[in-house]
């Protein structure tokens, strides 16, 4: 590839953009990782950021509104940057970033249960009693995309809720989560996003040393084929190269700026998903950023659901949006993967309370970046919203699809001990029109 065809991927305003900020003395490094590229360096590693949003949020008030129907409440419809496609008015930054998200208006699930859906939408499978053990998304992608000699872990998760009790699995403590609770969002926003003790005790790294080689001799003396005794280990070696390392910077999120900070929320959500793209910009291939309430309540919308949802989308709304155009800006929005949804949606029929409650029927999710072909809708969902009229989707299609997105062959199995465990369950087909 010739050198003039490699800048093609710069449009004309990012050419005048790029010599305005140099003539300006303004930093350029936002678009580093598209001049490197451009001149022929390797493309950044394939990445997913999921976006959880636990307890279930309505479709009918984010990505599949039915205004004019009395099951549609008094949201409002509005347009987007792709002609002919409509979010609910309570995502207008979404709106803008709909040419690089492709939505699925037609999941059709089984699960109506918060701990068995979340099971379902977590690792692609029914919860079946006395079954295997499976991993999450999380860690099927860490098993296959982290890098073996990474500092980083493979699967962070920031803020998790969940109402079930779900892992690696049989994929073993490798690919685990490292989890970032954060603190509680404050008067003040101010987010504490990051992994205690990354400090060496005392700053003496000679002493550290010594202390490793001991554990080393005991390891070697001791039996290490239990399951605990290789968790430990695995669990102790990688906070050791989180400490040798500080995290790679990941965790300093003051280095960014405050407009941008800004832009992405001063809450818990919106700080995690900034803490998002700067993982996945040092090589972590999973993150999951979860939400799950807010100031005014919870996506689990059975009261007050229209003011709810409202106030879910004000927090959600300007990091999604943001996270969206920060990635792009810095060229990794075509490697990383950012994926949108809970564990159900809520029904068309609004309640006695001005609620909406659990439905798996019909509902929605977002993909966007990494093998996805933004600005289109894949499926329907009737009039009322009570069915899906058109292309049904499992959880088992919606896992095909994101993990060829992510350049992983869908039709591949995991081995536990002899036996043959397929990615995705019998039945799970990757939908070909959203793959790019």
């Amino acid at each position: 590839m010739s050198m003039t065809r490699s800048f093609e991927t710069f449009s004309r305003r990012d050419v005048f953009r790029i010599a305005a900020a140099s003539l300006g003395g303004i930093s350029c490094s936002p678009w580093m990782p598209k001049l490197a590229m451009a001149a022929g360096a390797t493309r950044p590693p394939k990445a997913c950021i999921l976006l959880w949003m636990a307890g279930g949020p309505s479709q009918m008030e984010t990505l599949d509104p039915k205004p004019g129907h009395s099951n549609g409440g008094p949201t409002k419809a509005i347009s987007t940057a792709v002609s002919g496609i409509e979010l609910s008015q309570n995502l207008p930054g979404l709106a803008k970033q709909m040419n690089d998200v492709a939505l699925i208006r037609s999941m059709k699930t089984r699960e109506g249960d918060h701990g068995r859906a979340t099971q379902l939408m977590m690792t692609g499978y029914r919860p079946m009693g006395g079954m295997t053990d499976y991993p999450v998304l999380g860690s099927l992608i860490s098993h296959r995309l982290k890098p073996a000699d990474s500092p980083l872990p493979g699967f962070v998760s920031i803020a998790p809720f969940r109402l079930a009790n779900l892992g690696s699995g049989f994929l073993g403590p490798d690919h685990s989560p490292l989890v970032v609770s954060g603190a509680s969002d404050d008067p003040n926003a101010r987010a504490n996003l990051t992994i205690e003790n990354l400090d060496i005790a005392g700053g003496d790294r000679e002493a550290l040393v010594e202390r490793q080689g001991l554990l080393n001799m005991l390891r070697q003396g001791a039996p290490s084929s239990s399951l605990a005794a290789m968790k430990h280990a695995s669990v102790y070696d990688q906070a050791m190269r989180m400490v040798e390392t500080r995290g790679e910077g990941a965790f300093e999120l003051d280095e960014e700026k405050t407009e941008l900070r800004d832009a992405y929320g001063r809450n818990r959500f919106g700080q995690g998903c900034l803490l998002a793209r700067r993982l996945v910009e040092r090589g972590v291939p999973f993150v999951e950023v979860t939400l799950d309430r807010a100031a005014q309540g919870s996506w689990d919308s059975h009261l007050n659901n229209f003011s709810t949802v409202t106030s879910m989308c004000e927090v959600l709304d300007p990091a999604w949006s943001t996270l969206l155009s920060d990635l792009r800006d810095r060229g990794l929005l075509e490697s990383t993967m950012v994926v949108w949804m809970g564990e159900f949606g809520r029904t068309p029929k609004i309640n006695p309370n001005q609620g909406r409650d659990h439905f798996p029927d019909a509902w929605s999710v977002a993909l966007g970046g990494a093998g996805i072909r933004g600005g289109q809708v894949y499926g329907k969902t009737s009039k009322s919203g009570m069915e899906v009229s058109d292309n049904p989707v499992s959880a088992s299609d919606l896992f095909a699809t994101m993990l060829e997105g992510l350049g992983i062959d869908s039709s591949s199995d995991n081995a536990m001990g002899n036996r043959p465990i397929p990615l995705v369950d019998e039945g799970g087909a990757p939908i070909r029109e959203l793959l790019g």
